[in-house]
């Protein structure tokens, strides 16, 4: 198990989470809430908005800043491409109870993981898994793709950042004094060279939290041979979607059929055919 001790330091967490906290409102149509226990008494409050049971289901990890319902709106664009979406969070935010750690986070990752693969599966949903994580939730997704790389079809980082330290200085945490050294951070780089699983990567140009240098990184690093990278000309880190639009959602779309063969060659003849007999 990784020791986050030094980014679970009082002063550091400061910097790195900060929770929103939301009395639970009204659900959209065609979603649920999950309350997940992720240890005794601390839960998560998740949603899940759901597309079909056929359909592939999207893990979603967002920013430090936002909370589950924060993405009642966008999820509606998922779910008509048909896409379930489920949008997790961390303790502390939301309705969720307990305070969020690094250590929390990434524990709780995989609880969450196991707990939605049993669900899908009671429920009569496909099994088919995408881990996706927006910034501070890029660490979460390549930490958890990289621990079940037998059950994941693919990666998707918006937003993510490489190494940490340059982050946590522009987050305001002075690395020297806490005597922080980048093996001792979330160590996406080196995690994401060890996962083979087709990768998507999206980031804005004019990002000015995590520039864009960063996502060129972890594109570089990244050991999938299957690996695609966007970036949003104008978008900043919270404008992705008001730049990118529907060619957002469009790409991710695209990256998911590619990866389920809906996009090859032969579908698309097949596709074709159908469309001459009923002309």
């Amino acid at each position: 198990m990784t020791d986050y001790s030094k980014l679970d330091t009082p002063e550091v967490l400061a910097h790195i989470f900060h929770p929103q906290s939301e009395m639970r409102g009204s659900l959209p149509e065609g979603s649920t809430d999950l309350d997940i226990e992720v240890t005794d008494g601390v839960t998560l409050g998740c949603r899940f908005h759901l597309s079909a049971p056929d359909a592939p289901t999207v893990i979603f990890f967002h920013g430090n800043g936002e909370c589950t319902s924060d993405y009642d709106q966008i999820a509606q664009e998922y779910t008509p491409l048909g896409l379930n979406l489920f949008v997790t969070t961390y303790r502390g935010y939301g309705w969720s109870t307990g305070s969020p750690s690094v250590a929390a986070m990434m524990e709780d990752s995989g609880v969450v993981y196991d707990f939605i693969r049993k669900w899908l599966s009671v429920n009569g949903y496909s099994d088919v898994l995408f881990i996706m994580g927006r910034s501070l939730g890029s660490a979460a997704a390549i930490d958890l793709v990289l621990k079940n790389p037998d059950d994941v079809k693919g990666l998707i980082i918006e937003s993510g950042f490489a190494d940490t330290l340059p982050l946590a200085k522009a987050l305001g945490i002075d690395t020297e004094k806490n005597e922080i050294l980048e093996e001792e951070c979330f160590c996406n780089c080196q995690k994401i060279a060890e996962i083979k699983k087709p990768t998507l990567i999206l980031h804005g140009a004019r990002d000015e939290m995590i520039p864009v240098a960063m996502a060129e990184k972890l594109q570089a690093d990244s050991g999938a041979r299957n690996k695609q990278f966007m970036v949003i000309p104008g978008a900043t880190h919270n404008t992705m979607l008001e730049h990118g639009g529907i060619h957002y959602f469009e790409t991710i779309k695209n990256f998911t059929d590619t990866i389920l063969g809906k996009n090859d060659w032969r579908s698309r003849r097949k596709k074709y055919r159908k469309q001459q007999v009923k002309g």
